[in-house]
C-alpha cells in the first residue's frame, strides 16, 4: 500500500502525511504498546522510519484486499474494522482503541481482511513489516508480545460473537456501552447510530430508540454531544437481564 486513503474520495501520499521519524524509545505510551520489550540496542536497528500519522474521522487506514505490508499501533482515537455482506451492508467486526495493534495479517503476507476506518480523531504509528519481522527474530520479548496481541484479537472476536451479536437489542446496546467506558469516571463517547447498528446487528432506528430510552431512565447522562457518563451498574443489570 503506497498511499493512505482519505474520506473515500481523495488520497494523500504518506510523504504528504509525514510527521517525522518516531522516537519509539521515548514514546509516552511505550510501556503499553508493541515495542515495550525492546532494549536500547534494538532501536539502533530500526533503519526505516516509524511514521506517526494523524487521521480524521472517515479516513481509511487500509482496505480489504490491500497488500498487507505494515502493522499499525493505535496511539489514540478509535478505529473500526469493517466487513461487507453479500447484500452490500456493512458489519463492524471490531473496534480498536489506544495501544491496540491492527494489520496482523501482514505477519503472514497476503492481504488485509477488513477495511480499517477512522471513527474519531486518531493517531497511529505505521510499522513496516520487515522491521517488525527482523526485530521479532532477534528479540524473544517482541515475538511473545506479537503472539499476545494476536491472542487478544482472537479473544475480542469471540467477545463480539458471544456478547454483541446475541440477546435483545437492549442487552446488546448495554454491553457495547460498558465496553466503551474509558475511565474510572465512567465516561464514554458514542458514535453515529448507523455504526452502532452495524456493530450490534440491529437497525439504526432501534439503536437510536434504545439510546434515547437509556437517557430517559438515567442509564446515560449526556455531558457534551455524543459524550456521556454511564451508570455501569444499571447497564450491567440490563446486559445480564437481571
Amino acid at each position: 500500500m503506497d498511499q493512505i486513503h482519505f474520506a473515500m474520495t481523495n488520497t494523500v501520499t504518506q510523504k504528504d502525511a509525514w510527521k517525522g521519524e518516531a522516537n519509539c524509545s521515548v514514546c509516552s505510551i511505550r510501556d503499553t504498546v508493541l515495542f515495550a520489550g525492546l532494549q536500547e540496542k534494538d532501536f539502533e536497528h530500526i533503519h526505516k522510519p516509524i511514521e506517526q500519522l494523524p487521521l480524521r474521522p472517515g479516513d481509511i487506514l487500509y482496505r480489504a484486499g490491500d497488500k498487507a505490508d505494515r502493522l499499525f499501533t493505535i496511539r489514540s482515537g478509535l478505529v473500526k474494522l469493517v466487513q461487507y455482506l453479500p447484500d452490500g451492508n456493512q458489519r463492524i467486526v471490531r473496534l480498536l482503541r489506544s495501544t491496540d495493534v491492527t494489520g496482523m495479517e501482514a505477519l503472514l503476507g497476503g492481504e488485509y481482511q477488513h477495511d480499517a476506518v477512522i471513527m474519531q480523531s486518531t493517531e497511529v504509528c505505521v510499522l513496516p513489516i520487515d522491521v517488525v519481522q527482523r526485530l521479532s527474530r532477534e528479540n524473544t520479548q517482541l515475538h511473545q508480545e506479537l503472539m499476545k496481541r494476536w491472542q487478544r484479537a482472537l479473544a475480542d472476536a469471540d467477545l463480539w460473537i458471544t456478547q454483541l451479536s446475541t440477546g435483545s437489542a437492549r442487552q446488546r446496546v448495554a454491553r457495547l456501552l460498558i465496553k466503551l467506558v474509558c475511565d474510572e469516571d465512567h465516561r464514554c463517547q458514542l458514535f453515529n447510530r448507523e455504526d452502532m447498528g452495524a456493530i450490534l446487528g440491529i437497525t439504526t432506528e432501534t439503536a437510536s430508540r434504545t439510546v434515547a430510552d437509556f437517557k430517559r431512565k438515567g442509564l446515560l447522562r449526556e455531558t457534551k454531544p455524543n459524550q456521556y457518563v454511564a451508570d455501569t451498574d444499571k447497564l450491567l443489570e440490563v446486559a445480564e437481564d437481571l
